[in-house]
């Protein structure tokens, strides 16, 4: 039986490994041990930050609504509620662009919730009495 001779099938995986290493700084980017490890851990690195960009995205979109809110004498949490209470049902996304871009609408928006809030002028009289 012949022997097989594996030259070709190392140098793939080798280029393969580098080639993802490209740009790497040092022995990173050409030797084929290190850039392996290199090439891993920014695999690893990269797995684990998909996850939290969207929850950094997440908590962007709340500290733009909490903002344009807040101008408006609501708190972010209050304001949630009382969309949920009015039943409109759009996501942090759409409602943190809607606050950057198109105020008017927004505004808009923070007036229906306050509408929707139930009047809790005579607990804040209460609140300060105590």
């Amino acid at each position: 039986m012949a022997r097989v001779k594996r030259g070709v099938t190392t140098r793939a995986k080798h280029k393969r490994i580098l080639e993802q290493a490209k740009g790497y700084y040092g022995r990173r980017k050409n030797t084929i041990r290190i850039a392996r490890q290199a090439v891993e851990k920014a695999g690893q690195y990269a797995y684990r930050d998909r996850k939290v960009k969207k929850r950094s995205f997440r908590a962007l979109w709340i500290q733009r609504i909490n903002a344009a809110v807040r101008a408006e004498n609501l708190t972010y949490g209050q304001f949630m509620h009382a969309l949920k209470l009015t039943g409109i049902d759009l996501d942090r996304k759409v409602l943190a662009d809607m606050a950057m871009h198109e105020g008017a609408a927004f505004s808009a928006l923070i007036a229906q919730a306050k509408k929707a809030l139930p009047n809790d002028g005579d607990r804040s009289v209460q609140a300060e009495a105590a």
